[in-house]
């Protein structure tokens, strides 16, 4: 990370000069100060006291000439980029991912967007894209290295059923045979190597062929695949605070996913192992070969810090000394 000075209005430091009008008015006075106690035979005020208020009147002009010139602090950190990795996180954004323990309990679509965001923040450099899952694939970041526009998307794009499932009247919405898609469409740039799946569900899902998924997915250069379970047996799907008499949490989820993720060689994890899945991860993946590919910096703007710096010397100034 470099880190550099600079000033928006560096002309703004001439208000220092002000200072200077001051200056030549406290000489006329102590000039005619002087000539009065002369006359009135009084005792010179201590020298410390007018060293005193000039160094309060120069502190509080330099602090305010370089509040004036604007100084920003600018960070400016080289991003990195795996040039032969990349990941993409796949959310179920089902209907069925609207279920809670309860209607004060945090849904699990909100639970996986907090994984995602977990798991993104371990992958630095590796650029991961964005999908969404109901009886198909739909991509809405393509793989990129730039972690605000991953969160942003987790946040802002993905939904409950948007787009919609082609059909409504099935039970269960989701069809993980619809992981397919990432492959046949091509997800994933051609120099990519190393790729990882990273899919966060509940695993309520439609029969899936999975040997022939499985077959698909490992073909080189092959698919590496890693589940995350978002499930309760307790969860239901609340509607204006009353659960849908149509929705029952699936005790065989978790036996589905572990047979898919046997077809496909991968590994399924519960939502309480996030850490242990973003390990895994890694792993996967391992080091590569990296290009710079841009630049991310941040401003810190001082000018309010100076100003508020300036208040100081002017209130031990304006401070009157005690009788």
């Amino acid at each position: 990370m470099a880190t550099s000075l600079v000033f928006l209005t560096p002309a703004g430091a001439l208000l220092a000069v002000g200072v200077l009008l001051p200056l030549v008015a406290l000489r006329f006075v102590r000039h005619r100060a002087r000539g009065a106690r002369s006359t009135l035979r009084l005792a010179e005020p201590p020298r410390r006291q007018l060293a005193a208020a000039l160094s309060a009147l120069f502190a509080a002009a330099l602090f305010l000439a370089a509040a004036a010139a604007q100084p920003v602090l600018e960070r400016t950190l080289t991003l990195r980029t795996r040039t032969d990795a990349e990941a993409f996180v796949v959310l179920d954004v089902s209907r069925s991912m609207l279920a809670q323990r309860g209607t004060d309990s945090p849904m699990r679509i909100d639970r996986a967007r907090s994984a995602a965001s977990t798991l993104r923040a371990t992958l630095p450099g590796v650029p991961v894209g964005v999908a969404s899952l109901t009886d198909r694939v739909l991509p809405h970041l393509f793989p990129s290295v730039d972690e605000d526009v991953f969160r942003a998307t987790i946040e802002r794009s993905l939904g409950i059923e948007q787009p919609p499932p082609r059909s409504s009247f099935l039970t269960s919405a989701t069809k993980l045979d619809a992981l397919a898609t990432i492959r046949t469409q091509r997800f994933f740039s051609p120099q990519s190597r190393k790729r990882l799946l990273v899919v966060l569900t509940d695993g309520e899902t439609q029969p899936v062929a999975g040997a022939r998924l499985g077959s698909l997915l490992r073909q080189a250069p092959a698919i590496d695949t890693i589940f995350v379970q978002f499930w309760d047996k307790d969860e239901r799907v609340y509607t204006r605070g009353t659960p849908e008499p149509e929705y029952l949490a699936d005790p065989s989820a978790r036996a589905l996913l572990d047979g898919l993720a046997e077809s496909l060689r991968g590994t399924v994890y519960d939502e309480g192992d996030v850490s242990a899945a973003a390990q895994k991860a890694r792993a996967l993946l391992g080091d590569g070969p990296t290009v710079v590919r841009g630049e991310r910096g941040s401003d810190v703007p001082l000018a309010p810090y100076f100003a508020a710096a300036a208040l100081v010397p002017l209130a031990l100034l304006l401070r009157r000394p005690e009788r």
